[in-house]
């Protein structure tokens, strides 16, 4: 049984690929590095996270990059010797088409080839392919020659900016595209065409597309051709799935998929989803990816197994996930995450204090450069996390604490701060995207020097937080509003492609970098609380 998502919380943009009899999913991970998730199965059911390959400087270093930029829609495939990843580190989001957007329709946005013998193993350098669009993916055809297609950008005025599908040969010998790219698709009256793959079967080239936009009006479009670059004819129903005209699918925003086949040759096609709040319509579990079962009808075009084009669930996937790490090993559990930068000595120590993360305070919480920020995906509706902090800062602008956390706009960070009036105190901030007031911060609290303990409960929309220094925990006053940690709560025009995180941070705007411990980290999923 395939409970959909199989990969709940942020995972999104999947791309499949079938190696023996073992499975692998890549995702994009944006401005949250390493860079690249990548979960392996062998039954399709179960999945497990595996690898992060961009792990280093030469790799990526996204230092800068602004927020739901850095990694887009990566490209994982193998040719038969060895995988092959394409990724995207976008550098500038740029003006998009939204009322109210502010700035110039340009994107800068770098596309890349890796590659490596083993999943898990130590990727190449990166060889740069192009920079004139997004979502580029590696075809290798049967002849043994390997193509790259990926969205065209257009940023002159009057002119469609998604401008169609373009194709180029890459050779592997001088690592580079050669000949001439052409526009093989330009895409259907839905628009916005993106995140193209390419396969070949029974005399066809197929070609699979997302249009509509990544939000409620998202679709797989599949065309096919007798020739690599055309010209492409369209699926009798264009859109081989989507939930753009049914509000009552429990899988929402399905788009941007890629497809596998078992040994026997059947077909399953990888896509992306979000889950509404019943009570909010916003995803803060993120884009997620969800799997399929397919068919191939008489006439050779590609079906859900039921005819309707719609996103299935069998089951909902179980939300009984508990993790507490200790901190006691030298590398960082691998669900959590950092921002942007390829130097975490410079944010964080697991060794500085044996058995602790140590936290150095860096810059502002939500600085696009280097910010002591480390977290796990929220990938339940319902869940309770808790952490315990040694941190005694000297003035307001030493902080620490935990933080539900989506981007420099979007979080609420329970923190230990110093006042010269109060002393050492806890206080919420909040920045709010959709609120007339940018930014809130609670009252502050007291609270004595020494070990303290953070807990943020979150159910649904709603989010509370407590502490305590000793056996009994004290509950900050109200709730705050966990909805807006997510893609659809947001100022006009801004890019929100990410999802819900939960972690510790640490900020020293003075730049004396004083740190913070944590003892352990405990994310336990749960029904919910009324």
């Amino acid at each position: 049984m395939i409970r959909n998502p199989i990969l709940p919380g942020f995972n999104p943009d999947p791309s499949i690929v079938r190696v023996g009899e073992d499975y692998y999913i890549a995702t994009s991970t944006f401005e949250w590095f390493p860079g690249v998730q990548i979960h392996h199965s062998r039954d399709l059911e179960n999945w497990t996270l595996i690898a992060r390959p961009l792990n280093r400087a030469s790799q990526l270093d996204m230092r800068g990059d602004p927020d739901s930029c850095g990694v887009w829609a990566p490209c994982l495939s193998h040719d038969g010797e060895r995988f092959h990843l394409i990724y995207t580190d976008v550098k500038r989001y740029g003006r998009t088409t939204t009322g109210g957007a502010s700035g110039a329709s340009l994107r800068d946005f770098h596309n890349y080839l890796v590659t490596c013998d083993t999943v898990d193993g130590d990727w190449s350098d990166p060889i740069h392919l192009n920079s004139s669009g997004f979502d580029p993916s590696l075809f290798h055809d049967e002849d043994g020659r390997k193509y790259l297609v990926n969205q065209l950008w257009d940023h002159r005025p009057g002119r469609n900016r998604f401008a169609g599908i373009v194709l180029q040969e890459y050779s592997p010998a001088e690592q580079k595209l050669i000949g001439e790219r052409v526009n093989i698709f330009p895409g259907t009256p839905l628009g916005l065409t993106e995140a193209p793959h390419l396969y070949r079967r029974g005399g066809y080239y197929y070609l699979l597309t997302a249009e509509g936009g990544t939000g409620w009006n998202h679709a797989v479009t599949m065309a096919r051709a007798r020739a690599l670059t055309g010209p492409y004819e369209l699926h009798p129903d264009t859109y081989i799935l989507s939930a753009r005209t049914r509000p009552d699918a429990p899988l929402q925003r399905a788009g941007h998929a890629d497809l596998v086949e078992t040994p026997d040759g059947t077909p399953y096609l990888a896509y992306l989803c979000g889950r509404p709040l019943p009570n909010r319509g916003r995803c803060v579990l993120g884009r997620e990816t969800a799997l399929q079962r397919m068919r191939w009808d008489d006439d050779g075009w590609l079906y859900t197994l039921d005819g309707s084009g719609l996103p299935s669930v069998e089951a909902a996937p179980k939300a009984d996930t508990h993790q507490r790490d200790e901190f006691d090993r030298p590398e960082l559990p691998i669900d959590f995450q950092w921002l942007r930068t390829p130097e975490p000595g410079r944010i964080f120590s697991l060794s500085a204090r044996p058995g602790h993360l140590r936290l150095h305070g860096r810059e502002t919480i939500g600085s696009l450069f280097v910010q002591s920020l480390v977290a796990r995906r929220q990938q339940a509706f319902c869940y309770t996390a808790t952490t315990a902090m040694d941190f005694e800062p000297l003035h307001f602008q030493q902080a620490a604490g935990l933080v539900a956390y989506y981007n420099a706009a979007k979080f609420h960070y329970l923190h230990v701060s110093h006042d010269e009036e109060i002393g050492r105190h806890l206080r919420v901030m909040s920045a709010l995207p959709d609120s007339p007031q940018a930014d809130a911060f609670t009252t502050p609290v007291a609270i004595p020097t020494g070990r303290i303990e953070l807990r943020c409960e979150v159910d649904y929309e709603r989010l509370r937080f407590a502490w305590r220094t000793d056996g009994e925990w004290r509950w900050l006053p109200g709730q705050f509003d966990a909805s807006i940690l997510s893609d659809e709560a947001s100022a006009p025009g801004q890019p929100n492609f990410t999802g819900a995180f939960i972690g510790i941070a640490c900020q020293d705007m003075s730049g004396a970098g004083r740190h913070a411990d944590f003892d352990w980290f405990d994310y336990r999923e749960r029904e919910f609380t009324p």
